[in-house]
């Protein structure tokens, strides 16, 4: 063991260090040059290459967290793998150097997969990180031999100072690493920070939307009827938010249009701008889940946009395209549908669009999962058909269409949670954009009960339910507590179970309480 620990161990760690340090640096490196993350560049092509299933299983398990938990996978991977690399220096030191190498030679590789990505800067954040990796390695396997007396190799009787002093050298370099790269992310996500529109005027919205008496209920635990910017759902597959100069951002429409069009930002502003309250929903989104939200949206009618190029007869199909080449396509006869305003905002509840959320624009089309219409950093408005073209999820599996389902969630109680005796406010949000909500119900250990809606703002936007439960007469115990919603067409909730993939989860949202 202790000889393993030795020949393997401290050329394993020595690996790992050598890998901390050219991750840390190297993403210290990008944070000072603007340049790609290597690591978040590596991720993306993880995505860009994943099998069909692989997003539902990911955002069922991490929600949220789903890109912290594929760069740590990066990070661990890279380390262990850097390990390996290190036990290979340790016995002919160019082959391991050479493995640094090419794993920087990969990064750059895939760093230059990002569309608005620039060589040079990337170019030097893979050469921090092949340098940074091989000077680290050649310290650290050096320090890593035995100490020696006279020539010769001590014994295990006598203390071997060189291992303690491999050992501090070793940590030392990891913490420093480590608070390299936490400088660098920073400094990375700082550069996407707030957006500024560079001192472009955006005009006020010429039709505002007002939000009616009664459409939100006053019950402890129940979602804002407006869900704040910064607690509002991000399901994309950036890594790093895009961040677009808006001096040389433009939207083309282009394809089967009568006229190819492109404008700038200040041109797309200066059309009539409008306000609209809009629910919108992951795909993703298991039955309870919490990938829906409600905003109020300023922008402009995507179909005054449209009308500017032109749409040829044989469109049938709406691409948006972002800046990172993302794609989501749409019926266009969804679109141009009088009954719905599909828009390209540029607002979110009275704020510049966040960044995370799309600046400097993004669709916002009533009725759509998400993975068919929101494309956030849009770029791009093509026409095509059908047939001629998949967006992105459809060939991992999703289905082409995605009309959101109708849906409904218990907000309060909680599920497991015990509740006194008493009357006890059963609460949470129902939604069916673009057909709006009915009538929601709770069955409360089977027997079905009406609820009391909120006013609804219009049919794009969810509603709030209260259902006041007299839990006096009830058996102390466990209760089972079950809702579902009937949508403005008639159309009851679906009780029959299915998982999101491939267009939404199904299923009535339960929980179970205890009265105490």
């Amino acid at each position: 063991m202790r000889s393993w620990l030795r020949t393997g161990a401290r050329p394993f760690l020595s690996g790992v260090v050598a890998t901390a340090a050219a991750l840390g640096l190297s993403e210290l490196a990008a944070g000072l040059l603007t340049a790609p993350s290597l690591v978040a560049a590596v991720g993306s092509v993880v995505i860009d290459l994943q099998p069909p299933g692989a997003k539902d299983v990911v955002v069922a398990l991490f929600g949220q967290n789903d890109k912290l938990a594929l760069e740590l996978l990066i990070v661990v991977v890279a380390l262990i793998v850097g390990g390996l690399l290190g036990v290979l220096a340790a016995r002919r030191f160019v082959l391991g150097a050479a493995g640094f190498g090419a794993f920087a030679l990969g990064g750059f590789a895939a760093a230059l997969g990002d569309p608005s990505a620039a060589a040079a800067p990337a170019a030097l954040t893979a050469g921090v990180a092949a340098l940074s990796g091989i000077m680290v390695l050649s310290r650290l396997v050096g320090d890593g031999q035995p100490a020696t007396v006279g020539g010769q190799r001590s014994g295990g009787s006598m203390p071997d100072w060189s291992r303690r002093g491999f050992l501090v050298r070793a940590g030392s370099l990891a913490v420093a690493s480590v608070a390299a790269g936490v400088v660098g992310r920073r400094l990375l996500e700082g550069s996407r920070g707030t957006p500024s529109t560079g001192g472009t005027n955006v005009p006020p919205a010429t039709e505002t939307a007002i939000l009616p008496g009664g459409a939100e209920l006053a019950t402890s635990g129940l979602t804002p009827l407006i869900v704040p910017n910064d607690e509002f759902y991000r399901i994309d597959t950036a890594l790093l938010t895009p961040v677009v100069d808006l001096g040389s951002w433009s939207l083309r429409i282009h394809g089967l249009v009568d006229r190819e069009t492109t404008l700038t930002y200040a041109e797309l502003v200066e059309l009539p701008m409008f306000e609209q309250y809009v629910t919108i929903a992951c795909v993703s989104n298991e039955v309870g889940g919490r990938l829906v939200g409600n905003a109020k949206w300023t922008g402009v009618r995507l179909r005054d946009v449209l009308e500017l190029a032109g749409v040829q007869a044989s469109a049938t199909q709406l691409v948006g395209r972002s800046v990172d080449d993302w794609t989501a396509g749409m019926p266009t006869s969804w679109v141009m549908d009088a009954a719905r305003e599909p828009m390209i905002a540029v607002k979110m509840n009275d704020e510049l669009l966040p960044r995370a959320h799309g600046f400097p624009a993004r669709l916002i089309v009533p009725g759509l999962f998400g993975y068919v219409s929101a494309t956030k950093w849009l770029k791009e408005l093509e026409l095509t058909t059908w047939e001629a073209f998949d967006a992105y999820w459809v060939p991992l599996g999703w289905a082409k269409e995605g009309p959101i389902l109708t849906q409904s969630r218990i907000d309060t109680p909680r599920y497991g949670e015990t509740v006194p005796a008493g009357r006890i406010p059963i609460a949470g949000v129902a939604w069916a954009p673009d057909r709006g909500i009915a009538k929601v119900e709770v069955a409360i250990d089977g027997e079905w009960r009406q609820a009391q809606l909120s006013t609804s703002i219009s049919k794009a936007t969810w509603v709030q339910w209260l259902y006041a439960w007299d839990a006096t007469a009830a058996a102390p115990g466990s209760h089972r507590i079950e809702v579902r919603a009937t949508d403005g067409t008639g159309v009851v909730q679906t009780a029959d179970v299915t998982p999101p993939a491939p267009d939404g989860a199904r299923g009535h949202h339960h929980i179970e309480v205890r009265i105490g």
